[in-house]
């Protein structure tokens, strides 16, 4: 006689998924970070060490930007193809290896091949991210949703210091700081693939929440598993509003960058001892922490007021893009803290504008092009930020930090008047690309 068939085990739904699904970008993003900043902490000792110059330092930085650059585009049509479940888990697991192989660097020429990998795959989060981000939330929401995954960035940078301290001063040496703040993503890469699945399919959504963030697609990114509807390269680029996005990030992304790379070295080229100004390195991340949750929740505000979600985002952006030229008062102050306040503020304005350049492509496109738009933008950035970390390291060598300063003080204005010039309003998009 047969034993009684047990009966299927009920799976009970999880109440807000969505932001537990927000959670896991955010976390992606911390550890995308402090993977990142572990070179730029450890970066006065180790130009002490290898005796290079800030030329030489720039060389490294330059080659984790250049596969960052040429990655974004190519990592942005991969997560189109394959989706946002294995694209990420392919970017985070290659970038984790690349992070603990960097322990064993010796020299100049070593350093810039392990970043260079580490580069390549790190340029899959953002795409990764927003793409995510379009697929799990309503507009509405999109926000709040880039706010938290984006704002990883700045927790990231703000947690790397005392981590990276810590291991470097506990162990007596720079390499196990890589292999510990490397072993990270492979923690995080076993939760991703047991947590995460698209909402389509996700066996823990409510019916429910389901048709509550599927309701707010346009109709062009109803049937998420219909590849028919990715625009392609050419097409994208035709558009005003690619451009405007990449164009946006392009000029933007490397103020955050000379922050993130070279905030350490500026410091202790000022006469400040890093151990001494832990605190004030901190607080630029911090702020730009605030930042990301504060352009979120200005945009939904002004969104439930009835502005059109375009009309929202632009506003934010110009408004950030002014507070940013802030950083260029630092160059006549000689105290710690009113520096390290003109860098907050700048910090807290970028990402605030970050987050709203984010949420453009969602807002935007359909959701099998979302990422290929935020890749294309981040090569944009990349190429800009190579640029300007060349000219970074050129000009604090032979002059002073003070000019980089009043320059990226500038830039953002002219980001915001090209996305006034070149993004058009939903509505207008909508047409524009139900045309094509």
């Amino acid at each position: 006689m047969s034993s009684p068939r047990r009966p299927a085990r009920v799976v009970k739904p999880i109440r807000g998924l969505r932001w537990y699904i927000g959670g896991l970008f955010f976390l992606s993003t911390v550890i995308n970070y402090i993977d990142r900043q572990t070179l730029s902490v450890l970066a006065p000792y180790l130009k002490v060490q290898y005796t290079w110059t800030n030329a030489d330092f720039a060389l490294i930085v330059i080659s984790f930007r250049v596969a960052y650059a040429i990655g974004q585009t190519g990592a942005g049509q991969m997560l189109d193809r394959v989706g946002t479940r294995k694209g990420l888990s392919l970017g985070v697991g290659f970038y984790s290896v690349a992070a603990v192989l960097t322990s064993l660097a010796s020299g100049l020429r070593s350093f810039c091949l392990f970043r260079f990998l580490l580069g390549a795959g790190e340029a899959a989060n953002w795409p990764g991210a927003t793409k995510g981000v379009s697929e799990w939330f309503p507009r509405r929401e999109s926000g709040w949703a880039v706010a938290l995954f984006d704002s990883g960035s700045s927790i990231g940078g703000a947690v790397a210091p005392l981590l990276v301290l810590w291991i470097y001063h506990t162990f007596g040496s720079w390499r196990p700081a890589f292999i510990i703040t490397g072993a990270l993503g492979f923690g995080w890469l076993l939760l991703f693939r047991w947590f995460y699945h698209p909402p389509e399919t996700h066996p823990r959504l409510s019916a429910e929440e389901r048709a509550y963030i599927l309701a707010d697609r346009p109709s062009r990114q109803a049937d998420a598993g219909n590849s028919s509807q990715r625009l392609g390269a050419r097409t994208l680029l035709g558009l005003p509003q690619t451009w405007g996005v990449i164009v946006a990030k392009t000029l933007t992304d490397p103020v955050w960058f000379f922050i993130t790379d070279w905030f350490a070295i500026y410091l202790v080229s000022r006469g400040f001892r890093l151990e001494d100004s832990l605190f004030a390195f901190w607080v630029p991340f911090l702020a730009a922490d605030a930042g990301n949750f504060l352009a979120g929740g200005a945009s939904s505000a002004l969104i439930k007021r009835g502005w059109a979600v375009g009309t929202a985002r632009k506003a934010v952006i110009v408004v950030c893009a002014v507070g940013m030229t802030l950083i260029a008062a630092a160059v006549g102050l000689a105290n710690l803290w009113w520096i390290t306040a003109c860098f907050a503020v700048s910090t807290l304005c970028y990402a605030a504008l970050s987050t709203m350049v984010l949420n453009l492509p969602a807002d935007i496109y359909p959701t099998h092009s979302v990422a290929s738009v935020s890749g294309m933008s981040g090569t944009g950035a990349g190429i800009g930020t190579i640029a300007a970390t060349y000219l970074t390291g050129v000009v604090a060598d032979r002059y002073s930090f003070a000019p980089i300063l009043v320059v990226a003080s500038m830039v953002p204005l002219v980001a915001a008047v090209v996305v006034l010039a070149l993004v058009r309003n939903t509505r207008a998009t909508g047409k524009l690309l139900n045309r094509i």
